[in-house]
Parts: structure tokens; sequence; C-alpha cells
């Protein structure tokens, strides 16, 4: 039973990554017209690689799905949204750095330099690095995906403790300080439905990632505590 439950995480998480590596492209990067056909046209939203009850998820699909019917129309809209949205980032009206967001009701953003610790210390290097800053959204999704493949292919009960700490560390220290403020920030400013529907699907699959490690982390803990009194 605890294999199938493993494996039933580990499932969820590939779908959870596989979720990021697109949107986080979509944030970091201008769209083109392959990546609303893979994302619509081929129907990557209607193949959904997760489920979930978080009524952000539902919203944002509720949004994306069935909302391009040409893609040439669909890419020139994100295109127009992405650049006044994001591009020039602290001058942008909608920043994707965490350093843009000092002070939210989630607490106090650690700046660029803390996140940039956090990587070191894994020996983690972004290819953006230079490109955009340590504590861009993209690339905190990049590190995040990381964290997430490192868990599932530890062995080690030890190890992988250590690891669930770490994740959850690294989203509550370094990413939803300051996402919610951005994701309302798109919901406020976006023209198209588009963006508003990735803003919402990224802030959900945060907070999924989040609960499912945490959930796991607590049942383990359980599952120990009825072992020492074995």
């Amino acid at each position: 039973m605890e294999v199938n439950e493993e494996k039933k995480l580990n499932n969820l998480l590939k779908g959870y990554n596989m979720l990021f590596y697109f949107t986080g492209s979509m944030i970091t990067y201008e769209p083109t017209e392959e990546c609303v056909v893979d994302f619509w046209q081929n129907g990557l939203l209607k193949r959904m690689p997760v489920s979930s009850s978080n009524p952000r998820f539902m919203i944002a699909l509720s949004l994306l799905r069935d909302t391009c019917p040409d893609k040439t129309t669909c890419a020139r809209m994100m295109k127009d949204d992405f650049k006044k949205l994001f591009s020039g980032d602290e001058r942008a009206l909608v920043p994707s750095s965490g350093s843009s967001y000092p002070d939210t009701s989630y607490g106090t953003n650690t700046g660029c330099d803390k996140v940039r610790e956090f990587y070191d210390s894994y020996g983690w290097t972004s290819r953006f690095r230079g490109k955009y800053p340590d504590d861009h959204l993209g690339v905190e999704l990049l590190f995040l995906t990381r964290l997430v493949e490192k868990y599932m292919t530890l062995d080690d009960k030890v190890c992988r403790n250590e690891m669930q700490n770490e994740i959850i560390r690294f989203i509550d220290h370094h990413i939803l300080t300051w996402v919610p403020k951005w994701n309302q920030l798109i919901q406020t400013h976006a023209d198209s439905i588009y963006y508003k529907g990735i803003g919402l699907l990224i802030y959900a699959i945060i907070e999924d990632i989040r609960i499912l490690i945490v959930t796991k982390a607590e049942s383990d803990r359980s599952a120990d505590d009825v072992r020492n009194l074995d």
C-alpha cells in the first residue's frame, strides 16, 4: 500500500512539474504560435496531467479551455499581453521578480541574495543568471521543479524527510511571500483571459504541491509515531 501511495504521489508531482515547465516559460519568454498550438490546439489542457479541487485551479482551467479558435489571433493577443504585463520587469505592470514585492500580507520578501543562497546551497546555477534576477518567478519555478525531481528520486527516508522540509521552506520563504500579489496584479491588468488563467494556474500549482508535501510529511510522522509505540 505504501509503495502504491508513493507512486501515486510521484505521478501527481510529475504532472505538476510538467505544468510548471509550460507556465514558467509563458512568463519568461514572449509566447509564440508554437506555444499556442502545443497548449491549446493540440489539447494539453484537455489532457491535463493532474486534477485538482483547488478553486483557483478550476477557475484557471475554465478560463483556458476552449478559448483559442485561431492560433494566429491568440498568439498575437498573448504577445501583446506579455509585453504589457512583463516587459522591462521593474517598469512592467506586473513585475515577475520577488524583490519587486518587498512587503505583502504574506510576509517580508527575503530578497534576491537570499534566494541565490538557497540555489548555491544545492550547487545550482540558473541558466538565466545574468539575464534574469535570481528571484524571477520563472527561475524560482525551475528550481522548485529540480527540488521536486530530487525528492522523487530519493530512497532514503531521512533524506526524503529533509527534502520535504526544504520544498516547503522554499515555497514559504521565496514564492508565497509575493506570488499572491503578483497574481492579483495579473487579474487586474491582463487584457486576455489567457494570462489571467496562467497566473491563477501557477498560483494553484504552488499551493497544491505544498499541500501534497505537507500532507505526506505529516503522514510519515504519524507512521513513525505508531512504529515507535510498538
